[in-house]
Parts: C-alpha cells; structure tokens; sequence
C-alpha cells in the first residue's frame, strides 16, 4: 500500500467517500505483480492502483465495495481454474491471495494513512505493519526501518501479537524493515492478555485502535500473520556526460522509479532546461561520485552510466565507481573505445574482477542507433541485471517462469520487486 499512499491523500480530506484497499499478500506462479501491491477502491466506484494484468480486477472491485459496506476485512484467493477457464480468476496460472481492508471516517488505519501522506518529499525510508488476518485493524508505522531496533518495535507490536510470541514477531518484522523489503510475517499465535499499542516512541507510531480491537485481536490463541511493507527513498542514477543520448536516459529512466542525476564539468552543456526530469550538476563526474559516497548518498541499489566518450572524465570516473558497492555501473563506447578503457583502468590498478562488472558496451544488442532506441537498450540492460537475469532472449523463445523470484542481495538478505511507483 506504501507505494500509492501518496495519491491516496486526496481522498483522506474532509468530506470524502470510504475506500477500501486491496493488498496483494501472497503470490505464487506466474503472476505480474509482488507482494504489497495494492489498489484502492472508493465507495463512489473510482479505482487507484491496479493489482493484476487485469484478470482480477473487477472481483476485487466488488469485494472493495462489499468490504466499505460491511465495515470489515476479508481475505479473498485468485488462482486458476482447469474447471471453468473463463471463470473469475488468473487466467496466466498463478495464485494470488488479496487483503481487503475498509479505510473508513476516524479509523486508525485513515489515522496511519494521513500520518503517512503527509510526510515530505522526497519520501524518507518509512514502513507499516499492519495484520492481515481478520484482527486488529491497529497500523504500525515505523520510521527509519534500516536503523529498527527489537525492543521498540515489540513495543508497538503489542497491539497485534500476544507476549508470548512478540519476541519472536518483532525479530522476524525487524529482518524484512532492516532490508528494505515487504513480506508477511507469521506469529504462532496472538495470546491472552495482549495489551494496546504505546503511544509513539522510538520510531515506532501505532495508530491507536477502536474501542475492544485489540482484545478482538489478541483473546484468542488464533495464528497470526502480519504485513510488513518498506517503503525506501528511490534508488539513484547517475548519468554522466551532457548529450543528446543522455537526455533520452534520463526520460527513461525516471519511468523505472530512479532519482536520476546528470553531471557533466562543461556548464555549456549541463544546462538544466536541456534536462528537465533530472537533477544537473556542473562538476567532474569522478568528484561528484566521490562526494556523494563520502556523504553516504549511495547504495547497492545506485546505477551509473558513462556517456562522456572522453578518457580524462571516463577512467577516473569508472576506476572510483567499480570500487564501490552498485548496482550497475555502464559505459558508451565501441568495442575499440572499451578495448582502449579497460587497458587504461588495468593500468590503474583496476583489478579483473572488477572489470568483469562493468556493463561496456553499454545496454542489450537490439540493434539501436537513435539517442531514443539506445535509451531503451540501457535501461532493458538495467532492469534485466536488477532482477538477476544474466541471460536476456525473447520470452517467446523460452519456456522458464515469466515473473521469476527476485535475486538474493548480496548480503543474503530478502528482496522484494520494487515499485514503479515508488519515483519521488
């Protein structure tokens, strides 16, 4: 839900009609959309968001409506059918299991989601929990997720999950926040005796829940399944140099969710009005990327493309960039130039391994020659490497999964499929 909360804010103003939001939680086979994934639906019919290719949505559409009108939430399953093909469901053969929960006037969830659409842009990391079966209805929000720590978030869980398992839920919840990722976490059982949410503190703010919610949630020995969604500020790309090429990346790009930044020392070039969708930065490309990793601004999820086509900018610049921890990291040039390149980085010092990382010539062979085709090139190579897709050939030439499991992190930690709309 994290990921369409910030268009959600016009309906939470005075006066507005109840919605439901639908929620992706469990997904298996060959289904176009993760886990938290969500699409909201208003009492009006009016729809934000969309949870499938299509094949589903008009059910969750009526159990979006059927949920604002009996004010409660429900859990609905979509698979396919060998029975009755054309029936409601998936017709791609993948399962897909939607949370389906009432935002209605003075709830806390409306009280999280306000909380949360009013935060700053750029969004700052943040995270919800929220439970998803049939319980509480109390929202967790949880600020500066990669910093989480066990004793606050067991606190703020206390309103969802019993003392005897709140020890074991707050670690697994703390693994998911410090990742960055979005799953659910399962609970042996919400217990007697659990007592409300605190107050904010620590990070940690729990929307305070109707009057009886949290006996509601927790009197019963019953299984307990939490939803974990982090939402993170968008991943970074850096472009450098100031050319007709790079001004079709950066269009690109941003439509991938990335802040998207052009630097380039020549001012002549770097004009701003020449790249409106970016962030422009008059300086040389290897002292900027310095800077901001110094300052910490960069993370494994950074991607950096070459484009200057000049050896004073571009092996500085590469030598620095494949010594730091990125995602990608891709230059333009013939196979001459990257022949020339890789014997100047080899020079200084750049070991093999770490040329085996660089992505030069740059982008997939698609036979591209225009700026616009070349973009689409790069940016085809960029989402092919984010998912771990070594090998790239047409899907109609292959019979693997089309919506394969994400790559494990290097830090083996979990993952999850990011959000388009996740872009600042």
């Amino acid at each position: 839900m994290l990921h369409i909360v910030d268009r959600l804010a016009p309906w939470l103003g005075p006066g507005q009609p109840p919605f439901a939001v639908a929620t992706v939680v469990a997904a298996s086979g060959s289904v176009p959309r993760p886990v938290g994934t969500a699409m909201a639906v208003r009492a009006d019919g009016a729809v934000l968001g969309s949870l499938s290719g299509g094949c589903v949505e008009g059910a969750v559409h009526a159990a979006a409506l059927d949920a604002i009108a009996s004010g409660t939430s429900h859990r609905e399953t979509f698979g396919y059918s060998d029975d009755d093909a054309f029936a409601v469901g998936l017709s791609c053969g993948g399962t897909l299991d939607v949370h389906v929960q009432p935002v209605l006037p003075d709830d806390d969830a409306t009280r999280a989601l306000h909380a949360l659409a009013a935060r700053a842009e750029p969004a700052p990391p943040v995270a919800l929990v929220r439970r998803i079966d049939g319980g509480a209805r109390t929202a967790v929000v949880v600020d500066d997720p990669g910093a989480a720590d066990e004793a606050a978030v067991a606190r703020a869980l206390r309103g969802l999950v019993g003392p005897d398992s709140l020890a074991a839920a707050a670690a697994q919840v703390v693994a998911v926040l410090r990742a960055g990722g979005t799953a659910t976490v399962h609970a042996a059982h919400g217990g007697p005796g659990a007592a409300p949410s605190p107050s904010p503190s620590e990070g940690c703010a729990a929307a305070p829940a109707p009057a009886g919610a949290a006996a509601d949630a927790c009197d019963a020995a019953e299984p307990v399944t939490l939803l974990v969604e982090t939402r993170l500020p968008a991943p970074r790309f850096l472009v450098c140099g100031a050319n007709d090429f790079a001004g079709a990346l950066v269009r690109h790009v941003r439509l991938l969710g990335y802040r998207v930044t052009l630097v380039d020392a020549r001012e002549v070039f770097a004009d701003p009005r020449r790249f409106p969708e970016a962030e422009v930065v008059v300086e040389w490309p290897d002292r900027y990327l310095a800077a901001e990793a110094a300052a910490g601004r960069l993370d494994a999820r950074t991607a950096v493309a070459v484009l200057t086509h000049d050896a004073k900018f571009d092996v500085p610049l590469l030598r620095l960039a494949l010594d730091l921890t990125l995602a990608y990291v891709g230059a333009m040039g013939s196979r001459r130039s990257h022949a020339q390149r890789v014997a100047a980085l080899r020079a200084e010092g750049v070991g093999e391994a770490a040329l085996a990382r660089l992505r030069s010539p740059i982008g997939l062979d698609l036979g591209a020659v225009t700026p616009e085709e070349v973009a689409v090139s790069i940016t085809a190579e960029l989402v092919a490497t984010r998912h771990g897709r070594s090998a790239v050939v047409p899907l109609s030439s292959s019979s693997g999964p089309l919506h394969a499991e994400p790559a494990a992190r290097p830090d083996g930690a979990p993952t999850h499929r990011p959000h388009p709309e996740e872009a600042p």
